[in-house]
């Protein structure tokens, strides 16, 4: 089996020198504990932090393309297979915002949707017949549900920044000048030092297709899960759900009962969202990832097992992975376990048949650890091999 591996290169003080490819097991074995092996780079770029294939369409082939998440150059860039190993690049970068740290694209193939932790930008692209990403359009900013002070918002409060953004594109630039700068980065309620000190940022991470066209992104600096539509002019906001202050939401996993989970990098929980009859999303419940979990840990990825009965969420700092248990409809779930990860910062991961496919992003490897078919504990690290700084897998279809 094959895997893409995305990775932090020297401009973001990593080790690798663009995306590559990482080899675990026979794809005909049923058991995926076979030996792993870095098989070098296959696209030659500037830390694709995050990877995404393209779904397949009329003229693109399932896997052909993949988009890249260009972090520190903030951008987007399309590569396009040449050959088994070897991707080009498939058109020019496209500017998404600062830190773009995640990459979707739409079940269809349109559109993918880009999502940028520096500056909380939630940015939709076109994608045209090739795979090539073209015409950006910035989604509405994120409201802080607990105020810029960190206080529950009030009804009729005002994001100036947003506001200001708004009337200066609408403005056009022969009267841009003449909008008020309230979203300068050192520009708060009053434009001092101090108000400005005291304004959380938003931090948008990642997007998720859910069915029905519904979409879902996550703002790990706003602490809220909101959920748009695609239209002729963009995205459109439908709800913003607030998680707990100051829990930072993460990533998501959508289950097959209807559920949506998410985990919070600061306080290392994963929750439940639900719809109700009429669409709309409210959280249920909620569990820490499990006991043993450190101060100043930060939970990264949430992964589901193929049966949909365990999620995995990887903690760094303490280097652990935590397995939770679905119960009920789905709405209720439990810590099973905390187990060692077997690399130092896990950044990412995936199940792969029977096993757990670990990134190490400080250790500079990636780990497979088998999975207990009793209880769905990650094992004893399997197999390991030496990879330059990976933060992401993708199954190479």
């Amino acid at each position: 089996m094959r895997f893409w591996l995305g990775g932090y290169t020297a401009d973001m003080g990593g080790n690798a020198s663009g995306f590559g490819m990482l080899l675990a097991g026979a794809s005909d074995d049923a058991s995926a504990g076979g030996a792993l092996a870095f098989a070098g780079e296959v696209a030659s770029t500037d830390s694709p932090s995050w990877l995404a294939p393209h779904p397949g369409s009329l003229t693109v082939a399932p896997g052909d393309v993949v988009y890249a998440a260009l972090e520190a150059r903030q951008q987007v860039q399309a590569f396009r297979r040449t050959g088994e190993t070897t991707f080009a690049p498939l058109g020019a970068p496209v500017a998404a915002g600062e830190a773009v740290c995640h990459v979707a694209v739409s079940p269809d193939g349109r559109f993918l949707i880009a999502c940028c932790w520096g500056d909380g930008r939630v940015v939709r692209m076109d994608l045209d017949a090739a795979g090539r990403p073209s015409s950006p359009v910035i989604a509405p900013a994120a409201t802080d549900p607990y105020g810029p002070d960190g206080a529950p918002a009030r009804a009729g409060d005002i994001d100036l920044a947003a506001a200001a953004r708004a009337l200066r594109a609408a403005a056009g630039e022969e009267y841009a000048h003449l909008v008020p700068d309230h979203d300068r980065e050192d520009a708060g309620p009053t434009g001092g030092a101090e108000d400005a000190a005291s304004v959380r940022p938003s931090r948008a991470h990642e997007a998720v297709f859910l069915p029905g066209g519904l979409i879902a992104t996550t703002d790990l600096g706003y602490d809220v899960v909101r959920f748009w539509r695609d239209g002729a002019n963009g995205l459109r906001q439908v709800q913003q759900v607030a998680l707990p202050q100051g829990s930072g939401p993460r990533h998501m996993v959508w289950h097959p009962s209807g559920h949506l989970y998410v985990v919070t990098e600061f306080s290392c929980e994963v929750f439940v969202l639900a719809p109700a009859a009429d669409g709309t999303w409210s959280l249920v419940g909620g569990t820490p990832v499990g006991a043993g979990t450190l101060p100043g840990d930060s939970a990264a990825e949430l992964a589901s097992s193929r049966d949909g009965e365990f999620l995995y969420a990887g903690v760094r700092g303490s280097n652990t992975l935590a397995t939770l248990r679905v119960r009920g409809a789905g709405e209720y779930i439990e810590p099973v376990a905390l187990v060692d990860a077997g690399v130092d910062w896990p950044r990412h991961h995936v199940v792969v048949r029977d096993i757990l496919l670990v990134a190490g992003q400080l250790s500079n490897e990636v780990a497979s650890l088998t999975l207990d078919v009793r209880n769905g504990v990650p094992g004893r690290v399997r197999r390991r091999t030496d990879a330059p700084s990976p933060t992401c897998l993708l199954s190479a279809r």
